[in-house]
């Protein structure tokens, strides 16, 4: 196994490690699933931390954009769903501009409609006529990109695209990928990207040496990967 990985996939893993964002280990999901590892961007808290994750989501974009396989088509706002995607597409957002040159907008809605002064449940640019790319952390029923594209839809955007932290690359509990079926409802395959996926994490624990973690990730892989 050779690594394939950006220099700011492993940055981000590195420090994601260091303060328990990423955790190797036994690990039972919500799905009754006992997983080798577990992901918590919630605690990806601190500036050095936003920096590399907002970094890696502008470096993702942006290669995505380019792709001659399955490019992101272009997009004007990048949406945050509440809580945790807000601070994360507003770095983002930064981002993009500061070491890219893109210059798009920042969106996110608030939980509870507010009553007072502008009102409404937005907050950032107008969507309405715009196309928009939803950024997430870790997709599991896909509930929150759900919530979000129907939000983004009430308020005339177009949503052309998802980007997540990381993807699991498992099948589902109904034996489908959930990446897949959100790809199928922002408009079809190559529209969710991933900074980092679990093959990327087993490269890095094979460069590591971290054996015994990278056998039992292969373990799980083996049972539970979408079938290619």
């Amino acid at each position: 196994m050779s690594s394939r990985l950006e220099p700011y996939q492993t940055q981000l893993i590195e420090q994601s490690m260091s303060v328990g964002a990423l955790t190797f280990g036994s690990f039972t999901l919500k799905s009754g699933r006992v997983s080798p590892y577990f992901f918590n961007a919630g605690l990806i808290s601190t500036g050095p931390l936003l920096y590399t994750l907002a970094s890696a989501y502008a470096h993702t974009i942006i290669q995505s954009l380019s792709s001659l396989s399955s490019p992101l088509p272009p997009f004007d706002v990048l949406f945050g769903p509440a809580y945790k995607g807000i601070s994360l597409a507003a770095c983002t957002t930064l981002l993009l501009y500061q070491e890219h040159g893109l210059e798009v907008g920042f969106a996110c809605a608030r939980k509870e409609k507010k009553q007072y002064a502008e009102g409404g449940y937005m907050v950032g640019v107008s969507i309405e006529g715009k196309k928009v790319l939803i950024l997430d952390d870790v997709m599991t029923s896909g509930s929150t990109v759900r919530g979000a594209f129907d939000t983004i839809v009430r308020q005339g955007g177009e949503v052309v695209g998802v980007v997540l932290t990381l993807d699991r690359e498992e099948v589902g509990q109904e034996g489908r990928n959930t990446v897949q079926e959100i790809e199928d409802l922002v408009g079809g395959p190559g529209r969710v990207k991933a900074v980092l996926k679990m093959r990327d994490l087993m490269l890095w624990l094979d460069e590591a040496g971290e054996t015994v973690s990278l056998a039992r990730m292969q373990e799980y892989r083996d049972q539970y990967r979408i079938k290619e």
